[in-house]
C-alpha cells in the first residue's frame, strides 16, 4: 500500500498543473483537504453552519395554470387556484401569498368565508380543505376526504358555517365549516327530481340559496334539469326541465327570477310564479338565418345577472356564446346593459370571471363596479363604472411569461441611484389608456421592513427582450424593458416561402446575460449566436452600430490509425485558406458568398435610439464552410479594462469594445501552447460544405418548422430537436475543441482578421455519413427555461451520467452531438441512458484515449480581474481566467495601457503563458480573496453619459475603480487567493505561487449546476447548486461544509437555466413557465421574514344590511331566515355514514393550535375553551361548596348535640 501511495505521488509531481491539481482527485469526497502552504495563511471565519436555513420567501408571476377565482368583497381579497395545487392570495401591492395543498391535485373551487380570514378549497382528488388567513403564513385547520363520491360544486352562503357540496352522482351534502363534519342531512338526487323521470339528471353544476329565502336550495343539474329545494319540508318546490345542459345559474337580488346559461349560447330567465317555461329565453350572439333558425353558437359558460342603482336595466355578464362561423374570433366577455351590447376580445380562453359588487349580502342591490377575468395566461380586471369598459392597470407582475423566460439574473445591494433611473426611463414608455380608479383589490397590509437595500432582477426572454425588475423588499415591479431584436433586419423570406416560418420563431432569444450596475454596461448573447453590447445614456442618440464578425470554428478529431490516413495525407496551403470545394451544381451563388455569413444581418443604417440601453457594438459569429457558429457558453465584460471576452465549444475570443478591434481569436487547443496536458493528434479533416445565403436561411427555416409545437405551444416535455427525421445519440456526444486557429488580430478595422488555416483537401468518407445536411440547424432553437419539463436521472448510477451531457447541452446551448456520425435510430433519454459507452462524464481520466473521445473542449468560464500570470510575477496584473470543460484553468496576463489617451490609441496585448491548473468536472465560476479573506470585486468604470454635452475646455476622463490584491493589504505583492469551482469540487489556490491551499469534492453522485461566490453575514462563502437538488454553501478558504439541504429536486431544465445566487443570503428560480420563485439560505432573513411579508387578513366590521322598508317588510319583501344548526345539527340530521368521507386535522402540535386560535373559528374555538375552562371552574366550586354544606351540616349537628347536653343543665353546672 505504500508502495502504491508513492506511484500516485509521483503521477502528483509530474501532472502538469504543477501545483497539487492531481491531489484534489485522490481526496475523499466531502473532506476538505490541505496541499502544502508556503506559510500558514490564518483567515478569521466567521461563518457557522447556525448561519444558514434555506426556507421560500415569495413568489412572483402570474400562476401557472389556473382553474379558480374567488374574492371576498369585504377584506378586498382575490385567490386564485392553479392545477398543480397551488393558491395565490392578492390584495394590494406587496401583499402577495402563495399556499401549496401537498397532495399537487388541482383546485378546482375557492370559497372565502366573507371577513373571517378563512378560504375553503375543493381539490380534485375530491378532498376540502380550510385554510387559516389570519397569519402570514397560511395553513390549513381541517381537511374533509369523500371516499365514494366526487366533488363538482360547493356553496357557501354568506355568514353561514354550513357548507353544500353537490356531487357527481348528483347528491348534495352539507359540511360543518367549524368542525368539517358532514351533517346526516342529504338531498339525494332521486328525491330531488320526479319519480317519473327515467334518467339521471347528471352531476351538481350550481348550488345557490334563494336571495328571498335561506331556507330554499336551487340545485342545477347538468342535464337541463333545476330543483328549487325546500330545506325545512324536505321536499322539491318546483322542478324545470330544458332541452340544453345548463352551465350556470345566477339569481336577481329581489329573488323572484333567476337566469341560467346553456350549452347551445342561449341565455333563459325563470320566474317564480310560472316554472312551466322561461319568461325570455335570448340568444346574445346568434344571428336568425334564412330559415328561420338561430345559427348554432358556442356555450356561455358562465352568466353574472347584477343590477344597479343608478340604473333600472339589469348588467347580464358571460363568457363564450359565439357563433360558431365565428371560430377564428378570440375569446370574449360580452357586457349587456339595456339594449348596449360590448364584446370585450381576450389575449387568452377564459378560465374564470367575477363581478365585484359593493355588497356581500345576496339580497341587496349588488351595484356592479369591475369584473375580474382569469384568463390562461392573464389576469385582467374591467371597470364596469364606465361606458367604454377600460381596464385597470395591473399593479402585480402577471407579464413574466409574456414571452418565454430564457434566462435570468439577480443582483443585490445595487447602487442606490439605478433603480430610480431605470424607472423614469421605462415609465415613458407605458401603455395609456387604463381605469383612472384604483386597483379594487386592495386587501391586506403591507409596510416597507427593514430590509431595504435595493435588488434588481433580469430576465431573458425568446423574443429578443430583456425586462428589469425592482425586487427590492419582496416585491418585483417592472423598471425598463429592453428589446435587442431593433438592433438586426427582419429576416427576408426565402425560396418555399420558408421566411414566414422563420420569422414566427425565435432567432432573437436571449440565452445570457452579463450586467456591471456600476458602469451600467450590459452584454447580452443571443441564440443566434452574437453578443450585443449595450451602453446607458439619458439622453437619446442618433448612432451606427459596430459590428465585429469572428470566425471561431476550430475542430480536433479523434485519433485514427495510420491505414485510414495513407490514401488521405494532411496536407497544407502556403496561403493559410483550404481548397474550396467543387460547386455545386444546383448552386449559382459565388464562391465568396459561401462563407463568413452571420445568422442575422445587424441594420447597417443610421438608427435612432431613445434613451435608456443603446446599442453600440455587435459581435457575430459566422459561418465557415457549410458549418454554423455554434452557441456562446461563457461570457465576462470589464468596463475598467475595456474588453469583454466570449467562448464556444470552439475556442475563446476577446474584443476591445473601445478600439473596436478583436484582441484575441484561438482555439482552445491553441491556448494552452506547450502546456496542453492531453497530446490530442488531429484527423484529416473532412470536405467543407458550400453555405449561402439562401442555404443558411433554408437551413434555420427547417430547424425551426420541425421544432416549432414542441417549445412554443408545450409546457410539458423537452424533446430533442431534430431535423429532417435524423437523430442523435447522446452518447456519441462529443465534447468541443478545435484544429485551426484564427490567429490575432490588432487593427482597427471593425473586421476581424481571419489567420492561416491548415487543412488538407480531403479524403474519402468511406461508409461515414455526411456530418451536416443542408438542413442542419445553424443554432438551437431558443431553449425556453419556461417550457422545459423533463425528467433527469441524478443518482449515483452511470445512468444518471449520460443524461448529464443532455442536459448541459440544453443549459449552456452547445453541441454535444457527434460530428462524424448519424444515427438513424430515435433519439431520447432513456436511449441515451441505457447506451453510455463514450459518455463524456463517465470518465475524467487525463489519459490519451479517454480524451481523444471528447473531441471539443467548451470555454465554460471567463473572468477578467488583477491576478498573477506567472508564478515570478512580483505585482498583479490584469489578467483573463479561463476555465474549460475538461476541467482545466489557464491564465491570460494583459497589458493594458493606463493614461485615457493612450487607451484609445495603444493596442492591448494579450498572451497565454501556458500556465495551467486542473480541476474535475466542468469549471463553472472563479472568484478572488485576499489573504484577509474578503472578497476582491473587479475593477469598473464609474458611468458617465456617453451621449451627453462635453466641455471642449474639461474633457471628461474615465474613472476607474480598482480592487487590486495589493491595495487591501499592508505588504504589496502577497498574493491573494483563487476560487475555483467546477461541477465537482471546489479548489482554492494560492497566487502567485499556483499552490493548492484547499480542496473539496462537493458531489460524486450528482453535479453542480450553478456556483456563485456570496457576500453573507460581512463574510463571504460559497453557495452551490447541484442536480440531485441539494443547495450547499462552503466556507472560504477553508472550504468547509456549511449548508448540505435536499431542498429542490431537479425535475424540469427550467430549474437548471434559471437558478441562480445572490448576496445578502437569497437566490431565485423559475419555479413554473409563469413564476419565480425566490428563496433564502439565511437563518437571518427566515427568522425576520414575517415582518418583511403582507398581512392578509385585516380586522374590518362587516357592512351592516341594508333597511328595506317598511312597505317592503309589509309585503313579503323581507328575507326569510332561518336556524340551519336546528336542521342540520347532529340533535336533528344525525351523523353522515363514516365511509362516506374522513375527516383530517391539520397541523399538529403547537403551529396548529396556534393556527386554530387565529383562525377564522378561532373565536369560537376560544370561547370553547373558555367555556370549559368556566365548567371546570364551576366543577371545582361545586365540589368545594358540597364540602362546605357538609362542614355546615356536621357543625349544625355537633352544635345541636351540644345544645342538647346543655339544655338542663344549671348556670353553675358548667
Amino acid at each position: 500500500m505504500k508502495k502504491f501511495r508513492k506511484v500516485l505521488d509521483g503521477l502528483t509531481t509530474s501532472s502538469p498543473a504543477g501545483v497539487g491539481g492531481s491531489s484534489s482527485c485522490a481526496s475523499a469526497a466531502g473532506t476538505p483537504t490541505a496541499g502544502p502552504s508556503p506559510r500558514e495563511i490564518d483567515v478569521a471565519e466567521t461563518l457557522t453552519s447556525e448561519s444558514f436555513q434555506i426556507c421560500k420567501t415569495v413568489r412572483h408571476g402570474f400562476p401557472c395554470q389556473p382553474t379558480a377565482l374567488a374574492f371576498d368583497p369585504v377584506q378586498k381579497l382575490l385567490a386564485i387556484g392553479s392545477r398543480s395545487g397551488g393558491v395565490r392570495i392578492l390584495g394590494r401591492p406587496g401583499v402577495d401569498c402563495y399556499c401549496q395543498h401537498e397532495s399537487g391535485a388541482a383546485v378546482l373551487q375557492l370559497q372565502f368565508l366573507i371577513n373571517e380570514g378563512a378560504l375553503v378549497t375543493a381539490c380534485a382528488d375530491d378532498t376540502l380543505h380550510l385554510w387559516n388567513l389570519r397569519q402570514k403564513r397560511p395553513a390549513i385547520l381541517h381537511s374533509l376526504k369523500f371516499n365514494r363520491e366526487r366533488i363538482t360544486f360547493c356553496h357557501l352562503p354568506f355568514q353561514s358555517k354550513w357548507l353544500y357540496v353537490g356531487t357527481e352522482r348528483g347528491n348534495t351534502h352539507i359540511a360543518n365549516i367549524e368542525s368539517f363534519i358532514l351533517s346526516g342531512y342529504v338531498i339525494m338526487w332521486n328525491k330531488a327530481i320526479e319519480l317519473a323521470t327515467k334518467t339521471h339528471p347528471g352531476p351538481v353544476v350550481h348550488l345557490s340559496d334563494s336571495p328571498k329565502d335561506e331556507g330554499k336550495l336551487l340545485i342545477g343539474f347538468e342535464s337541463g334539469t333545476v330543483v328549487m329545494w325546500d330545506l325545512r319540508a324536505k321536499k322539491a318546490d318546483f322542478r324545470i326541465h330544458y332541452d340544453e345542459a345548463i352551465h350556470s345559474v345566477s339569481w336577481h337580488h329581489e329573488g323572484k327570477q333567476f337566469m341560467c346559461s346553456h350549452s347551445d349560447g342561449s341565455l333563459t330567465v325563470w320566474n317564480l310564479r310560472n316554472t312551466a317555461r322561461p319568461v325570455q329565453v335570448t340568444f346574445p350572439h346568434g344571428k336568425t338565418q334564412r330559415d328561420g333558425r338561430k345559427e348554432s353558437c358556442k356555450p356561455i359558460l358562465k352568466v353574472e345577472y347584477k343590477m344597479s342603482r343608478n340604473s333600472s336595466e339589469p348588467f347580464v355578464i358571460f363568457s363564450g356564446g359565439l357563433s360558431y362561423d365565428k371560430a377564428s374570433r378570440r375569446p370574449t366577455l360580452t357586457i349587456m346593459h339595456g339594449k348596449a351590447i360590448t364584446v370585450l376580445e381576450m389575449d387568452h380562453p377564459i378560465v374564470e370571471f367575477m363581478v365585484l359588487c359593493d355588497t356581500p349580502y345576496p339580497n341587496e342591490v349588488q351595484e356592479p363596479y369591475a369584473a375580474v377575468v382569469l384568463l390562461e395566461k392573464d389576469l385582467v380586471v374591467v371597470d364596469l363604472t364606465q361606458s367604454n369598459f377600460p381596464i385597470f392597470e395591473n399593479p402585480y407582475p402577471m407579464d413574466i411569461h409574456e414571452s418565454p423566460v430564457t434566462c435570468t439574473a439577480y443582483f443585490a445591494d445595487c447602487p442606490p441611484d439605478i433603480i430610480p433611473v431605470l424607472y423614469s426611463i421605462g415609465a415613458k414608455h407605458k401603455k395609456t389608456g387604463y381605469s383612472h380608479k384604483e386597483w379594487p383589490v386592495s386587501g391586506g397590509t403591507w409596510t416597507l421592513g427593514s430590509q431595504t437595500y435595493p435588488e434588481i432582477i433580469l430576465t431573458g426572454h425568446a423574443d429578443g427582450t430583456i425586462k428589469f425588475w425592482d425586487a427590492t423588499a419582496m416585491t418585483l415591479q417592472m423598471l425598463y424593458k429592453l428589446k435587442t431584436s431593433k438592433v438586426f433586419e427582419k429576416p427576408k423570406a426565402v425560396e418555399g416561402g420558408r421566411g414566414a416560418e422563420l420569422g414566427e420563431e425565435d432567432p432573437y432569444a436571449v440565452q445570457m446575460l452579463s450586467w456591471c450596475p456600476h458602469s451600467r454596461l450590459l452584454c447580452v448573447v443571443g441564440i443566434s449566436a452574437n453578443l450585443i453590447l449595450y451602453r446607458f445614456s439619458k439622453h437619446d442618440a442618433n448612432t451606427n452600430i459596430t459590428v465585429l464578425e469572428v470566425r471561431l470554428q476550430c475542430e480536433v478529431e479523434e485519433v485514427i490509425s495510420p491505414s485510414d490516413t495513407e490514401n488521405t495525407p494532411c496536407l497544407s496551403d502556403p496561403s493559410g485558406h483550404s481548397p474550396q470545394p467543387p460547386p455545386s451544381p444546383r448552386s449559382n451563388t459565388p464562391d465568396s458568398a459561401r462563407d463568413s455569413i452571420p445568422c442575422l444581418k445587424v441594420k447597417d443604417r443610421t438608427i435612432r435610439m431613445p434613451p435608456g440601453y443603446q446599442a453600440e457594438l455587435v459581435v457575430q459569429l459566422l459561418w465557415v464552410d457549410g458549418e454554423p457558429p455554434q452557441p456562446i457558453t461563457s461570457l465576462d465584460i470589464n468596463s475598467a479594462y475595456g474588453l469583454l471576452a466570449l467562448g464556444n465549444c470552439n475556442g475563446l475570443a476577446v474584443v476591445d469594445y473601445i478600439q473596436r478591434t478583436v484582441l484575441l481569436c484561438m482555439s482552445t487547443l491553441e491556448l494552452y501552447g506547450a502546456a496542453d496536458p492531453f497530446q490530442r493528434l488531429t484527423r484529416s479533416p473532412r470536405k467543407s460544405r458550400q453555405s449561402t445565403p439562401d442555404f443558411c436561411m433554408r437551413g434555420l427555416s427547417n430547424f425551426y418548422s420541425d421544432s416549432k409545437k414542441r417549445i412554443r405551444t408545450s409546457y410539458q416535455s423537452l424533446t430533442e430537436l431534430s431535423d429532417n427525421q435524423v437523430s442523435m445519440d447522446a452518447e456519441r456526444s462529443k465534447s468541443p475543441t478545435s484544429d485551426h486557429v484564427n490567429g490575432h488580430c490588432t487593427s482597427s478595422s471593425s473586421q476581424a482578421c481571419a489567420a492561416g488555416r491548415a487543412r488538407g483537401p480531403g479524403g474519402p468518407e468511406g461508409p461515414r455519413l455526411a456530418r451536416r445536411g443542408p438542413g442542419r440547424p445553424p443554432f438551437r432553437k431558443a431553449q425556453s427555461a419556461a417550457c422545459m419539463e423533463i425528467s433527469l436521472p441524478v443518482s449515483s448510477h452511470a445512468e444518471g451520467y449520460a443524461s448529464r451531457r443532455a442536459m448541459l447541452q440544453q443549459l449552456h446551448g452547445v453541441s454535444m452531438y457527434s460530428h462524424d456520425e448519424h444515427h438513424a435510430t430515435s433519439y431520447c433519454w432513456s436511449e441515451r441512458a441505457e447506451s453510455r459507452e463514450n459518455s463524456f462524464s463517465r470518465s475524467r481520466s487525463s489519459s490519451v484515449s479517454s480524451i481523444d473521445r471528447d473531441t471539443k473542449e467548451a470555454v465554460t468560464a471567463l473572468q477578467f480581474g488583477e491576478s498573477y500570470g506567472r508564478k515570478t510575477d512580483a505585482l498583479p496584473t490584469p489578467c483573463l481566467w479561463v476555465g474549460t470543460s475538461l476541467g482545466l484553468v489557464l491564465l491570460i496576463p494583459m497589458s493594458i495601457p493606463t493614461d485615457d489617451q493612450e487607451r484609445q490609441e495603444e493596442p492591448v496585448t494579450m498572451a497565454p503563458t501556458g500556465t495551467v491548473l486542473m480541476l474535475k468536472g466542468s469549471v463553472l465560476r472563479f472568484g478572488f480573496l485576499d489573504l484577509r479573506g474578503a472578497v476582491i470585486s473587479a475593477p469598473y468604470e464609474v458611468w458617465r453619459d456617453p451621449n451627453a454635452q462635453e466641455d471642449p475646455e474639461r474633457p471628461r476622463k474615465r474613472k476607474l475603480v480598482n480592487f487590486s490584491p495589493s491595495s487591501s493589504q499592508e505588504n504589496c505583492g502577497e498574493g491573494h487567493l483563487a476560487v475555483v469551482c467546477s461541477e465537482r469540487q471546489a479548489v482554492v489556490f494560492l497566487m502567485p505561487a499556483q499552490v493548492c491551499l484547499h480542496v473539496h469534492n462537493i458531489t460524486e453522485a450528482s453535479f453542480v449546476l450553478r456556483a456563485d461566490l456570496v457576500s453573507f453575514c460581512n463574510s463571504v462563502c460559497l453557495a452551490c447548486f447541484c442536480a440531485n437538488g441539494h443547495v450547499m454553501t462552503l466556507s472560504l478558504p477553508s472550504l468547509r461544509p456549511l449548508l448540505d439541504v435536499n431542498y429542490l429536486p431537479l425535475t424540469d431544465m427550467r430549474i437548471a437555466r434559471t437558478f441562480c445566487f445572490t448576496n445578502g443570503g437569497q437566490a431565485l428560480y423559475l419555479s413554473s413557465p409563469t413564476e419565480i420563485q425566490r428563496i433564502t439560505y439565511s437563518q437571518e432573513m427566515c427568522d425576520n421574514l414575517q415582518d418583511l411579508l403582507g398581512e392578509l387578513f385585516t380586522p374590518i366590521e362587516t357592512p351592516e344590511a341594508q333597511n328595506r322598508g317598511f312597505l317592503k317588510g309589509f309585503f313579503g319583501g323581507n328575507t326569510q331566515t332561518f336556524d340551519r344548526e336546528e336542521l342540520f345539527g347532529e340533535a336533528a340530521a344525525g351523523k353522515a355514514s363514516r365511509s362516506l368521507a374522513q375527516h383530517i386535522p391539520g397541523q399538529a402540535g403547537m403551529e396548529g393550535m396556534k393556527a386554530a386560535a387565529g383562525g377564522a373559528v378561532g373565536e369560537l374555538a376560544r370561547a370553547r375553551i373558555a367555556l370549559d375552562e368556566r365548567g371546570q371552574r364551576l366543577g371545582e366550586l361545586e365540589e368545594r361548596t358540597a364540602l362546605l354544606m357538609t362542614s355546615a351540616e356536621t357543625f349544625s349537628k355537633h352544635a345541636h348535640e351540644l345544645m342538647l347536653k346543655c339544655k338542663d343543665k344549671k348556670w353553675y353546672q358548667f
